[in-house]
């Protein structure tokens, strides 16, 4: 449970600035506007619907190709702020490919976009430094980018990217053949990833803490490590700006050996993966139509989380609203096979553990706290 509040104005995503419902209307009505593709069925380049919305699908003969574009988000203000940008690099790659990991598609490659008021050598080589660690964890390409510089249009740097992935056609991993009964199993996050920074920054505004100081709580975790650019004590503003946890390693490998029949299930046994950011635990209901989802051992929620709960009068539902709370990514898997695919997880990423089931009593994402509940996206 999230700890009470030491505030009499609570805070939320809307209040702060971004409201996750509206939104949602919004992407709907770019959506709905969009055109039909010039490319026919059975061409390369023609569309192929797939529930989830965590990538763009399109034909490529025998294969299919993935796209998800994406970009860090205002957790690049507090990296402005601190001229500290050895993690962004990563937090963009991973925002990307983490998508494609969803519709069961290995990343393959990647490309960046820039934005700055005015060019800086030097930062552009720290972006550059963390681009390639990030390809690197993702075992991606980074095949080319853009720097635009734009004043009067930005005033501060922005980063977003494009990631491309595969996988063989008719091995998607779409959530369309989930049952009830099948067991959720939650990876572990980083720490906030690149989700829910206008909230963060409105509550680090009331909380009077400082960015460079000490941080105010203890930020130790057993599955996860606050990644240090300088030395000395660990400041508030290290663990806002930690990187998103990447999961390629150990999710392609998982399913590649699945399909390669050495893995710990076959690979239908895999049912469905969701990449928890904005919108936390809704996302759940992206991968099917009338199922529903309850959380009854959920892993354990990072000490920022607590913090940012306590200092913004935050409450549980929107915390699990807002952010990933301490898992970053989630799959779902047949009965049977949830122990030998937890216990495979779990040597590779520690941490990884069951923490739920699917069930057909209604399509809505339920929790072991009965506060917490979401019957939309």
């Amino acid at each position: 449970m999230v700890p009470s509040a030491m505030s009499d104005t609570p805070l939320d995503y809307a209040s702060s600035g971004v409201d996750i419902d509206a939104e949602g209307v919004a992407v709907a009505s770019l959506v709905g506007a969009l055109s039909a593709s010039v490319r026919q069925k059975g061409e390369f380049g023609a569309p192929v619907p797939l529930p989830g919305g965590f990538g763009g699908i399109i034909e490529f003969g025998e294969n299919r190709l993935a796209l998800a574009t994406d970009g860090v988000g205002s957790k690049l203000m507090i990296a402005n702020d601190l001229r500290k940008y050895q993690g962004v690099g990563i937090d963009c790659v991973a925002m990307n490919v983490n998508d494609l990991l969803c519709v069961g598609a290995e990343p393959i490659a990647f490309v960046d976009y820039i934005a700055v008021p005015k060019t800086d050598p030097a930062t552009h080589a720290i972006i550059g430094a963390s681009l390639a660690e990030a390809c690197k964890r993702a075992r991606i390409t980074l095949a080319g980018g853009e720097t635009a510089t734009l004043p009067g249009i930005v005033t501060e740097l922005d980063l977003s990217g494009t990631a491309l992935g595969w996988f063989p056609k008719g091995d998607e991993i779409t959530g369309e053949n989930l049952e009830a009964g099948d067991i959720i199993i939650g990876l572990p996050s980083s720490g906030i990833h690149s989700n829910g920074y206008t909230l963060v920054r409105a509550i680090l505004e009331r909380s009077g803490c400082s960015l460079i100081e000490k941080s105010p709580f203890d930020p130790e975790h057993p599955h996860r490590n606050i990644e240090r650019f300088e030395e000395g004590d660990i400041t508030l503003g290290e663990i806002l700006l930690n990187p998103t946890r990447i999961y390629v390693d150990p999710l392609i490998d998982l399913i590649k050996d699945c399909r390669d029949g050495i893995g710990p299930c076959k690979i239908s046994d895999l049912k469905a993966m969701a990449h928890i950011t904005g919108g936390g635990l809704s996302n759940l209901l992206r991968l099917h139509d009338s199922l529903g989802w309850h959380i009854d051992s959920p892993l354990p929620i990072l000490p920022e989380f607590l913090w940012l709960a306590n200092n913004g009068s935050v409450n549980d539902r929107e915390m699990h609203r807002t952010f990933n709370m301490g898992m970053g990514m989630t799959i779902a898997v047949s009965k049977d096979a949830a122990g030998s695919v937890e216990s495979w997880l779990s040597k590779r990423l520690p941490g990884c553990k069951r923490v739920g089931f699917v069930h057909d009593e209604g399509r809505k994402v339920t929790h072991i706290n009965p506060e917490i509940i979401f019957e939309h996206y």
